[in-house]
């Protein structure tokens, strides 16, 4: 359809292998493409815990976070049941041809589900999120997307909004970001969890200089590696206390096309790695009245996904994560998580191109250092349109 100097076409620039990319529609302004996509989803969440349900609205209601799991030595409590549409998201884009043949780009996403607003009573109105809002320019990138530390593309499809939550670095922060071949470097927003002697989590925002980055691609027939590397300061300046603590990090991830079907895999180790990890499944590191003790930790992934058929196919999912807590310390700290781990498999299936229907089943386990632990069983149901 061609109205004026508007043009409405479809684009494919943007695959649709992995559970984050969607169909992009597009219309041409001059020397200004304008883009949108996203996609529509229904969630039906049936969950069990071993010990204990979590409040209505609470966040591990609407997806899996591993920190979240209730442990405890009490009995169990009935199932809840939920549903939400909250996943659903909208991206919106430029991309403008300049003199020089280069292009600047722009991004803004968002999307509906860790936000305020609304209730199950009556609207179910719920605040729109922003996720991603970025301009790129000749290798720069500057705004807010996904931490350099992370590699999106290894996440495997699953129905869950973020499948390996305890075993993935999973961050979307302000950055400015430059990459050149294989490589690319950031400097990004720092933040600080630290756990303090009244057992709590306590959130700072006094570091003196962004959180580092470095990433290197490597893309091949069989598939791709990404290995990235962060260091970064952690801080505890409350009152009279001025402390700080350096937090270093490696991951290495990856995709391995076996045909239609691949594996996907993750493994990140450091100290104080804290909220880059397991959905902040453990803090950065604990602050004993005198000095910061960085929280050393290692976690990751594996998953493999088969193709039936042309409109059928599973995810088989492994991920774990596993916090090395100084004993020393626990009269502060409490009882912190030790240890977490979950696995998943689904069944996906897509009458038509971009209308996808499932089913999976999640086991996951959350252990204290004191060795309490919780279990979640959890049946999802999803239909999603990408558009």
């Amino acid at each position: 359809m061609t109205i004026k100097n508007l043009t409405i076409k479809t684009l494919t620039a943007f695959a649709v292998s992995s559970a984050l990319s969607a169909p992009v529609y597009a219309a041409a302004i001059g020397d200004t493409t304008v883009n949108y996509g996203g996609y529509v989803k229904l969630d039906a969440i049936w969950s069990d815990f071993s010990d204990g349900t979590l409040p209505s609205a609470h966040i591990g209601r609407d997806f899996y976070v591993p920190g979240t799991t209730p442990v405890s030595a009490t009995h169990s409590e009935d199932a809840v049941f939920d549903m939400h549409a909250r996943q659903s998201r909208f991206n919106f884009g430029t991309a403008t041809k300049l003199t020089d043949r280069s292009e600047i780009k722009t991004k803004i996403e968002l999307d509906f589900i860790v936000s305020t607003g609304g209730n199950e009573r009556v609207s179910n109105s719920y605040s729109p999120r922003l996720r991603q809002a970025f301009v790129t320019y000749k290798g720069w990138l500057f705004g807010q997307a996904w931490s350099n530390f992370q590699n999106v593309g290894a996440l495997p499809e699953t129905l869950d909004f973020v499948g390996p939550g305890e075993g993935t670095v999973f961050v979307r922060q302000a950055m400015a970001k430059y990459s050149v071949g294989n490589w690319s470097f950031s400097a990004e927003n720092p933040e600080s969890t630290i756990t303090t002697a009244d057992k709590g989590r306590v959130v700072t925002d006094d570091a003196s200089m962004p959180d580092f980055t470095a990433r290197y691609n490597h893309q091949a027939d069989w598939g791709n590696i990404v290995i990235s590397a962060l260091a970064r300061q952690l801080t505890y300046k409350i009152g009279e206390a001025d402390e700080s603590e350096t937090s270093l990090g490696v991951s290495a991830s990856g995709r391995v096309n076996l045909g239609k079907n691949n594996i996907k895999f993750m493994i990140t180790q450091g100290k104080g790695l804290g909220r880059y990890v397991g959905l902040n499944v453990a803090n950065g590191a604990v602050y004993d009245g005198t000095n910061l003790h960085a929280i050393d930790s290692t976690s990751g992934f594996i998953s493999y996904q088969h193709h039936w058929n042309t409109q059928l196919r599973s995810t088989f999912l492994y991920s774990f994560f596993s916090a090395d807590n100084e004993t020393s310390l626990l009269t502060i700290t409490g009882d912190p998580t030790e240890s977490s781990m979950s696995y998943s498999a689904n069944l996906l299936y897509s009458p038509v191109k971009k209308l996808t229907f499932g089913a999976e089943y999640k086991v996951g386990t959350r252990e204290t250092q004191s060795g309490l632990d919780g279990d979640i069983n959890r049946l999802q149901l999803s239909a999603k349109y990408a558009f």
